[in-house]
């Protein structure tokens, strides 16, 4: 067991410097903590975490090898997820002014008016499949279960250090949703709310691209 926990902190460590690096999911939430506030952004940061089962899942099925080995499917996985943010990313790049302070009663603080809120299933959606079809996410769990885990690892273990790095991922990105929701950041954005959506765009337009260009190595 003690073998298990050293192993596990190989993992953490790994996933950790992983997630915390600026990347697609990163460029969603805080997409959609300014364009649609905490509740969009936190659904969509749940969403980042439960595709990581999808990729844990695979890599402990051994499918996640195959992929790699075969450029046909990486092709079809990266081009899938470049469109994706692409889609995403022009989407911002039409966003209009619409953010401004809303008629309050006197002495009532006035609140900032956002676009509709997307459903939490459909934020849900946006954010598992900004991570499922990231291609260098596939890279990094293969790489991880064939590398930092030893194979005499039971699979109950295996799976246990898949669900911590799920949870692990709706926590940190969770928390990147508070913190571009506070009140004090939304009204830094109050005025130039739109030209925020739309640089978020161009982030999201570059890392397309950059998805695009990728290679298995």
């Amino acid at each position: 067991m003690h073998g298990y926990w050293a192993q596990f902190l190989k993992v953490a460590v790994a996933h950790l410097l992983a997630v915390a690096s600026p990347g697609p999911d990163f460029a969603m939430v805080v997409r959609q903590s300014i364009a649609h506030g905490r509740r969009a952004a936190v659904w969509t940061s749940i969403g980042i975490g439960s595709a990581i089962l999808l990729h844990v899942a695979y890599s402990l099925l051994g499918i996640g090898i195959l992929l790699m080995s075969s450029r046909a499917a990486f092709t079809v996985v990266k081009f899938a997820g470049a469109g994706y943010l692409a889609w995403i990313g022009f989407k911002a790049l039409a966003s209009r002014p619409g953010r401004e302070l809303s008629a309050a009663p006197a002495g009532a603080e006035a609140v900032l008016s956002r676009p509709a809120q997307p459903a939490p299933r459909e934020a849900w959606a946006t954010g598992f499949l900004t991570n499922a079809l990231n291609p260098k996410a596939t890279l990094f769990f293969v790489a991880v279960f064939a590398t930092v885990i030893d194979p005499a690892t039971p699979k109950v273990i295996q799976g246990a250090y898949g669900l911590w790095m799920s949870a692990a991922t709706m926590a940190w990105f969770s928390m990147v949703s508070v913190l571009f929701t506070r009140e004090q950041v939304r009204r830094a954005f109050l005025r130039g709310g739109h030209w925020i959506d739309r640089a978020m765009g161009a982030v999201l337009i570059g890392l397309a691209a950059a998805l695009a260009l990728a290679t298995a190595r």
